[in-house]
C-alpha cells in the first residue's frame, strides 16, 4: 500500500474521472476524505468505499458553492492538509461558434473557482507551516490550443499561477504542485466534445486516470513544482519549451484540424 504524509484530502470533482481517481488512491492509502462535487449519488459512492467521508455535494461555477467548500477549507476542525483542485471542464470548436456562457462558466470553474479555494486553505497551512495544494493542470498549458481556446487559456493560468506561489511558499512549508497529464480516458472528453481524440491518436499516447493519480499525489508529497505524467508527456513538454512560438502554434493548429 503506498504511504502519503497528508492526514485529511479534500477532493474537488471528485465524482469522476482523475478527481475519482485521486480520492480512491487517497482512500486505500487510509487518508480521510473530503469529496466534493455536483453529482451527490456518485459521492455516496465513495462515502460507502471509504467510511468516514465527508461529502459536500454542490456546484463550484456558483458562488454559494464556493463559499461552502471555502468554509469547509478553513475550519480547524478535522483540518485539511492537502486540497486538489480537480473541478474543471472544457470546450472543443471554433470560439466565435462556442456559446459565451458557457465559455464564462468554464473560466469560472477553471480559474476563480480553483483561485479562491487556494486562497481559502493557505493561511491555515502557513501558520501549521505544514500543507499541499495539487492543482490539476493539463500539458496544453505549455502551448497554443487552436479549437481548444479557453481551455487552454485557463490551464496557462493554472500553470503560471501554481509555479509562482511554489516558489512565493518555497520557505513556508506549504507545497503547490501544478499536475499536468496528457491525454487521459476520462468523461472530459464526452462533456468537451473531444470523443474524436480517441480515434485520432494512438493507444500508446493516453494515460490511465489511475496513473495519473499516482504520479501527481507522489510529486505532490515529494514537493515538486510540476508533476507531467508518461515519458511521452515529460518528452513533449522539454520539446515544447525550445520549440520557436510560431512554428509551435502552426503545429498545434495543423494536429487540432485533424
Amino acid at each position: 500500500m503506498t504511504t502519503y504524509p497528508f492526514t485529511r484530502a479534500l477532493v474537488t470533482g471528485a465524482s469522476s474521472g482523475i478527481g475519482e481517481a485521486i480520492a480512491r488512491e487517497l482512500g486505500a492509502a487510509g487518508i480521510p476524505l473530503v469529496v466534493v462535487a455536483r453529482r451527490a449519488e456518485r459521492l455516496g459512492e465513495l462515502a460507502r468505499a471509504y467510511p468516514g467521508t465527508e461529502v459536500i455535494a454542490g456546484d463550484l461555477q456558483t458562488r454559494e458553492g464556493r463559499l461552502l467548500v471555502e468554509a469547509r477549507l478553513a475550519s480547524p476542525v478535522n483540518p485539511v492538509d492537502l486540497l486538489v483542485n480537480n473541478a474543471g471542464f472544457g470546450t472543443s470548436g471554433d470560439f466565435a461558434s462556442v456559446d459565451p456562457d458557457r465559455s464564462e462558466d468554464e473560466i469560472g470553474l477553471n480559474v476563480v473557482a480553483l483561485t479562491r479555494l487556494t486562497r481559502a486553505v493557505l493561511p491555515r497551512l502557513i501558520d501549521a507551516r505544514r500543507g499541499w495544494v495539487l492543482n490539476v493542470s493539463s500539458v496544453v498549458a505549455f502551448q497554443p490550443a487552436p479549437y481548444l481556446n479557453v481551455y487552454a487559456g485557463t490551464k496557462a493560468y493554472v500553470q503560471s499561477f501554481s509555479e509562482g506561489l511554489h516558489e512565493e511558499l518555497r520557505k513556508s512549508g506549504v507545497v503547490i504542485t501544478s499536475l499536468c497529464p496528457g491525454l487521459t480516458k476520462t468523461e472530459f472528453q464526452s462533456v468537451s466534445n473531444t470523443e474524436h481524440y480517441a480515434k485520432q491518436y494512438p493507444a500508446m499516447a493516453w494515460l490511465s486516470a489511475e496513473r495519473v493519480a499516482r504520479d501527481g499525489l507522489a510529486d505532490c508529497a515529494r514537493g515538486r513544482a510540476i508533476s507531467v505524467p508518461g515519458a511521452q508527456y515529460k518528452g513533449m513538454v522539454a520539446l515544447v519549451g525550445i520549440t520557436p512560438r510560431r512554428l509551435l502554434r502552426r503545429l498545434s493548429g495543423l494536429v487540432q484540424r485533424q
